[in-house]
């Protein structure tokens, strides 16, 4: 039976910094479990199996029945109180289901103070690693025959009606999502006509059907290039040398130890075109041999550019001969050649730099038996009849969602037909084998300050299977190997992938939810350990050696999205750890344990004051370093917004509410800096509101959920509704959203749509229910009608379940628009939290 672990290291390999504090795992213990137990975790297997077309998202069962009944602090759960449409919601009603709530909430709470749940959603993410393992020949080693049973079980239980599987486990079929999926099951040894109602050759039917594997978007033609179904000659190039270019483009001033100073591209000279001619304007004083040799080979760089170029654009269609593409082109140019230290995104830059080493060294693993069996299934012809130069850009239309621009597609051009060759010629290989040891470098340092666990979990496997390929027998490898139970979760619909945990962002949630029921006495163990989590997990210290050089920002003082090991920062995260640490500094320490250090409250206004952007919004993980135009270069054709850091309401509200309550409780540290970031914040929440008096949410499903955060950010600074026309709007935009039961439901469309759309059936959803309730009280609509509030908290209250647990909906989360995120506590969190509130803000005054 799988048995969920806390908190605990082992072996060699794995590396901690707060001894494996809030770290989760599962384990396959064969002699774990009674009859009865192993009895009902099938029962649950079969029902979600049963129910799985109309139910996608797993309840989190086994990790709830677990942690349930080795409990230590279970308090028996008073019977549930209903209320009828005709009756008045009293606060008896209210407590009652507060306390039930609350109980059950206590019960699967972790020994370390964090409450353990499922991170999960996208069906892209267990598949690439189990490539990588079949690749470095771990697969067996890696995964027992039970981990693999389970991914079977997941990917066959996620499969679509049509045969196809999605990007995530509620979308509709992709190629992206079909061809991995199908890929994972052949390799964990299912046969072409495996599977219930033959799924398997349903879902190959769905591949060709839909014009093969050429059309699987660029990160797929990556990872099957990779594996060796896939030809790198259709891929677009990833150039390593990015990593000896981060500041400037195209020479970086300190790649080599001369300083060579070349025209701005504004100047170059345009014929039929692009006709490009470089003017080499000198060099330091203290230039040397190798600067000199660098400028011949710069000179040889440009007598081959003006000598190929003509082959370049033969591949092009005459009408971008036009002077209108031209100036098009010119403008592009200019401001590529303007960037001073543009960053992309963290996570877009950390998936592009272990995806260049292996594009670079054009990794391809053993091609066996099974290989050569994946290249006959997958394509629509004879796989060596592939025309794998005209497919670098073929993407199937049930995948595309960011189509590239078309200067993004001249670039690929250039730098396939035009760049690669000449990288691949002494001696520009030599700056070839030079960008491959930078990257790696930096891989290197992203694992080491992760603790083999990095910024998450597509990366992670991108960072494994690098380091394998540059050394299959190295420390880092083994290190990586150690860290992968980290990602693993198991639930009644099988063993999935995380992105890497919640569990510090969940955990402030969670600590202020129940806070808000004003129950705090009759908690006071789950609070203890929730407020020792939340002390143990705040990061200590900035990343190793020169930060600043290898593109990372201060972390001294942030709260992670999971745990302190992971050390990147995040604003809403360390905003959301501030708050509850405040917050329990407040209470009795005999009730909720020693407060934290006040140096170490402010380490965190640190990290958030430094977060936030010039138009006063607050970005995610880093400050603002890169242009907006840039995002026209983004490659990735199923996700949106993914290349620059941007301000997002939600980030922005967590920063105003933590640090009104620090300035409250803490005056004089960066008082007036505060004050002057907190006006800006304000403007810019007022100005990002929608014409409907909507917010768009990034980061959860979607208007709802952003403008709850935009709601009690502004309502923290002194709103309300009588004195501010955005709340007024808020609450009819909220109200004209209520359906008939009294709740709300929001469909993961409205991200991708960018317009509001209901849930198939006019659903509701209580998570975004809880949100709507949350932004209506806090924004003062009870004192005008209560009615709409006292619709939407009988729901909640007749929807709890027996054992004071509430049943489990649609997915809430989201992330780059088009990706929907689980996240399991908020089905308990949420209900609390309004529930809390509306005890508070409405019955107690």
């Amino acid at each position: 039976m799988w048995k969920l672990k806390i908190s605990e290291g082992g072996g060699p390999w794995l590396e901690t910094t707060n001894g494996h504090y809030g770290r989760q795992h599962w384990e396959f213990d064969d002699q774990a479990g009674t009859v009865d137990e192993q009895a009902q975790i099938e029962k649950v297997r079969d029902e979600f199996k049963l129910n799985r077309f109309h139910s996608k998202q797993s309840s989190d069962l086994l990790m709830r029945m677990q942690l349930t009944k080795e409990s230590s602090h279970y308090t028996p759960i008073p019977p549930a109180i209903k209320v009828k449409e005709t009756e008045d919601v009293t606060q008896e009603a209210v407590i009652t289901t507060l306390r039930r709530g609350i109980s059950f909430y206590s019960t699967i709470q972790a020994r370390d103070g964090f409450w353990p749940d499922e991170n999960a959603g996208p069906l892209f993410f267990t598949p690439t690693l189990v490539m990588a393992l079949y690749i470095t020949k771990t697969l067996d080693t890696v995964l027992s025959s039970e981990h693999q049973k389970e991914i079977i079980r997941y990917t066959y239980n996620h499969q679509n009606e049509d045969g196809g599987w999605g990007l995530h486990i509620e979308g509709h079929s992709t190629m992206f999502g079909s061809a991995l999926c199908y890929i994972v099951l052949r390799l964990l040894g299912e046969g072409p006509e495996d599977g219930e109602d033959r799924a398997m050759a349903r879902g190959r039917r769905w591949i060709l059907d839909h014009g093969g594997a050429v059309g699987i978007p660029s990160w797929g033609k990556f990872w099957l290039s990779v594996l060796g179904v896939h030809d790198w000659a259709g891929c677009n190039p990833l150039p390593p040398e990015f990593w000896l270019l981060p500041k400037f483009f195209p020479i970086h001033p300190d790649v080599f130890h001369g300083r060579l100073i070349l025209v701005k591209l504004r100047n170059i000279y345009f014929s039929n075109l692009l006709s490009p001619s470089f003017l080499v304007l000198g060099m330091a004083p203290h230039y040397h041999k190798k600067s000199v040799v660098l400028i011949h080979l710069q000179w040889e760089f440009l007598k081959n550019i003006e000598k190929t170029r003509r082959k370049f654009f033969q591949f092009l269609p005459n009408f971008i001969r036009s002077i209108t593409v031209q100036s098009a082109m010119f403008s592009f140019l200019q401001k590529m050649a303007n960037i001073s230290n543009a960053q992309m995104m963290c996570y877009c830059r950390l998936v592009y730099m272990p995806m260049s080493y292996l594009y670079g060294k054009r990794f391809v693993g053993s091609i066996t038996g099974l290989i050569q069996s994946l290249r006959n299934e997958l394509y629509v012809q004879p796989y060596h009849q592939v025309d794998w130069k005209n497919s670098r850009n073929t993407c199937a239309m049930e995948d595309l969602y960011f189509p590239h621009p078309l200067v993004q597609d001249m670039l690929w051009g250039f730098l396939y037909h035009f760049a690669e060759p000449i990288m691949a010629r002494w001696p520009f290989s030599a700056l070839r084998e030079k960008a491959l040891e930078k990257t790696m470098e930096h891989v290197h340092y992203e694992d080491e300050n992760s603790r083999y666990i990095c910024i998450g979990v597509v990366e992670k496997v991108l960072c494994l299977l690098a380091c394998w390929v540059e050394d299959p027998h190295s420390e880092a490898f083994k290190r990586h190997l150690a860290r992968l139970p980290d990602y693993f979760w198991v639930a009644e619909d099988g063993l999935k992938l995380q992105t890497f945990g919640s569990q510090a962002w969940e955990a402030a949630l969670s600590i202020q939810a129940v806070l808000s029921s004003n129950l705090a006495e009759e908690y006071g163990p789950m609070l203890k350990k929730a407020h020792d989590f939340i002390k143990a997990s705040q990061v200590r210290d900035n990343p190793s050696g020169d930060f600043v050089k290898m593109h990372r920002h201060i972390s001294k003082g942030c709260w992670t999205f999971s745990i302190q090991d992971h050390g990147w920062q995040s604003s809403d995260c360390t905003a959301e750890g501030l708050k509850a640490a405040l917050l329990f500094a407040q209470m009795p320490p005999e009730l909720v344990g020693n407060k934290i250090e006040i140096e170490r409250l402010c380490d965190a206004v640190n990290i958030i004051l430094s977060l936030q952007r010039n138009n006063g919004g607050f970005q995610a993980w880093e400050p603002q370093r890169a242009y907006s135009w840039m995002e026209k270069l983004n490659p990735i054709e199923f996700f949106q917004d993914v290349i620059i850091e941007r301000a997002y309401v939600e980030c922005t509200s967590s920063a105003i509410q933590a640090l009104l309550l620090f300035q409250k409780l803490h005056p004089g540290h960066r008082e007036d800096e505060i004050k002057s970031c907190i006006c800006k914040a304000i403007a810019y929440i007022e100005d990002e509101q929608e014409h409907d008096g909507s917010w768009y949410g990034r980061w959860g499903i979607c208007y709802t959920y952003a403008t709850w955060f935009a709601v009690e950010g502004l309502v923290a600074c002194g709103k309300n509704y009588k004195n501010s026309t955005t709340l007024q709007k808020a609450c009819g935009f909220l109200l004209s959203k209520q359906l008939p039961d009294g709740g709300w439901g929001e469909s993961y469309l409205s991200c991708s749509n960018e317009e509001y759309t209901n849930l198939d059936g006019d659903r509701s959803n209580l998570v975004q229910t809880s949100w709507a309730l949350l932004s209506l009280i806090a924004a003062g609509q009870v004192e005008l009608d209560p009615t709409p509030i006292l619709r939407g908290i009988r729901l909640l209250i007749n929807s709890q379940m027996e054992d004071g647990d509430f049943p489990q909906q649609e997915t809430t989360g989201i992330f780059f628009k088009n990706c929907t995120m689980h996240y399991a506590t908020y089905r308990n969190v949420f209900p609390i939290w309004a529930l809390g509130e509306f005890r508070r803000r409405v019955l107690c005054l």
